[in-house]
């Protein structure tokens, strides 16, 4: 792996329990900030070149993309938020179908907003709302699949004064969002910019900068190169170079810092992290060590002298 830049070296630790005598390796569960001798990194490149010599064919890649949206996308995929829907729950879903003015949008009149993207079932946002009670506070959360987002609005703690929940997919640009450009706080994306195509991931950044305000941040946590999950591919698996479709032909890229900053910094957003977590996770039952790579990274968009919303911002995520 690369040399850790100088930001990296004085980063303060995402954790405080290390590994400083093998003996207890199978003490604990996992171990922060692991990283790797020569040998296990030189064993990471081959495999990685070895799964990149049998490419998917591509007809074949055509067939898992189409496998993959007619599983994930539900079968009103073309109804957008100017279209009216008959049905309640599906208008509240695309955005009530209205067009989006000042003040006439979910979270409106809230202090500062945040969105996350790729939701799932909530597993983000619940715990953003149950430790910050804040009545300005309102989260918006979205998915690509109808079912996550059933499940968010499902949820007993689900509330629609303070949460928005709605089905998006990121890929299509003509298809509006539901709060109006510069009025985010914040932009959460965990694990998810890696499961689009490459050549798509830049208009993504970019839509999602604009949605900021000054001075708002996204926050992004997703696959570093030669994590675990990459290792584990076999022959046949690879699309492209670091790019991998699975079993259920979702597909899965793995980053590297620089990749991730040029996308940010292409989008006119500011590194405040960029970062390398590396883990050691171990099942103490059978025995077995998994070496995990993330990246985490904070960027903001320009504010000039305006500190008022970093503050905001702060008071939030800390």
């Amino acid at each position: 792996m690369a040399v850790p830049d100088r930001d990296e070296k004085k980063r303060k630790q995402f954790g405080n329990r290390f590994l400083t005598d093998t003996a207890r390796l199978f003490q604990h569960n996992a171990w922060d900030n692991v990283e790797w001798s020569e040998e296990q990194e030189a064993a990471a490149q081959a495999k990685v070149r070895e799964q990149s010599m049998q490419l998917v064919p591509q007809d074949q890649q055509d067939s898992e993309d189409l496998e993959r949206l007619d599983t994930e996308r539900n079968s009103n995929s073309n109804i957008t938020y100017q279209l009216q829907s008959e049905d309640e729950m599906t208008s509240q879903k695309l955005g009530e179908g209205k067009v989006i003015k000042d003040g006439d949008f979910p979270g409106s009149s809230a202090t500062y907003r945040i969105l996350e993207v790729g939701c799932g079932a909530g597993n983000t946002v619940f715990p953003i709302l149950q430790t910050n009670n804040d009545p300005g506070l309102f989260v918006y959360c979205c998915d690509f699949s109808t079912t996550a987002v059933d499940l968010v609005q499902a949820h007993p703690e689900y509330d629609a004064s303070r949460c928005f929940a709605f089905v998006h997919d990121l890929t299509k640009t003509q298809t509006p969002f539901p709060m109006p450009d510069e009025s985010l706080d914040v932009v959460v994306l965990i694990f998810v910019l890696s499961s689009l195509l490459p050549e798509k991931m830049q208009c993504v950044i970019n839509r999602l900068s604009q949605l900021l305000r000054p001075g708002g941040i996204i926050l992004l946590r997703d696959y570093g190169r030669f994590d675990l999950a990459q290792l584990r591919f076999k022959k046949g698996q690879c699309l492209a170079d670091n790019f991998y479709v699975r079993g259920d032909g979702t597909r899965v890229y793995f980053f590297t810092q620089d990749e991730l900053d040029l996308l940010f910094s292409t989008a006119g957003l500011e590194k405040i992290q960029n970062i390398v977590d590396r883990r050691l996770q171990v099942n103490r039952g059978k025995q077995i060590t998994m070496y995990r790579v993330w990246i985490q990274c904070k960027y903001r968009k320009p504010q000039g002298d305006d500190e008022s919303v970093a503050g905001r911002i702060s008071s939030i995520i800390n």
